[in-house]
């Protein structure tokens, strides 16, 4: 059966998330993306994400491999786009 993915209306939100994480940082914190999808106001789906990603201090390229893992996880990269 083929299943057809569709885009949702937050998608690439994420990587807005991202870039606004890593304006001026090179390393940022768990928490720090927790807080900011809050305050971008991220849909439900996008804050479990983004709650999903390890406690610890993350770069850019190690934050965008957790996020795209647990995307991959729930089959959600095509519906809410995948980070870089």
């Amino acid at each position: 059966m083929d299943f057809e993915q569709f885009q949702a209306a937050s998608y690439g939100d994420l990587q807005r998330l991202v870039d606004s994480l890593f304006l001026g940082r090179e390393v940022v914190e768990r928490l720090d993306a927790i807080v900011q999808a809050e305050l971008m106001d991220l849909d439900a789906d996008l804050q479990e994400i983004v709650e999903l990603v390890p406690p610890g201090a993350y770069d850019r390229q190690r934050l965008c491999d957790q996020i795209n893992s647990a995307l991959a996880a729930h089959g959600w990269g095509g519906t809410y786009g995948t980070v870089e």
